[in-house]
């Protein structure tokens, strides 16, 4: 039956068409590095996260940065709400540097979305000669 034909072609268009969510996009972290003789900088873009919610780890020349993300948003018309969207989710970031961190001396700072971390390079390890006996 050709209308029934046309009908299934409808349907199954509609089924493939690919649906599209007004949803937040989820947030990157952004890393800026430098570095002096005696450590490593670095900055990290981690904006709308409590520090708290951060995670570092370091592992000889091995970063890693984890952050859970929260973000809720309401749009209201007086007391009924008309949109509602809500974000929970991890984002994370590893990288490796040129040299191995001393962890024991590596300190971390947050602020206005900007982790702030000071990574001193750990000495390297002198070379010892054995003497035959």
């Amino acid at each position: 039956n050709p209308v029934d034909d046309a009908f299934d072609d409808l349907f199954r268009g509609f089924l493939m068409r690919p649906v599209r969510y007004d949803s937040p996009q989820t947030p990157q972290i952004k890393v800026d590095v430098s570095e002096d003789d005696k450590a490593f900088l670095v900055h990290a873009e981690i904006p709308g996260v409590k520090k708290e919610d951060i995670k570092v780890s370091i592992e000889g020349n091995q970063v890693a940065i984890s952050a859970e993300i929260k973000k809720e948003k309401e749009i209201k018309d007086g007391e009924k709400v008309l949109r509602s969207e809500r974000y929970f989710g991890q984002v994370a970031r590893a990288f490796s540097l040129a040299q191995d961190v001393d962890d024991a001396s590596a300190e971390a700072s947050y602020k206005d979305g900007v982790l702030v971390l000071t990574l001193p390079k750990r000495a390297s390890s002198s070379s010892r000669t054995l003497a035959i006996k």
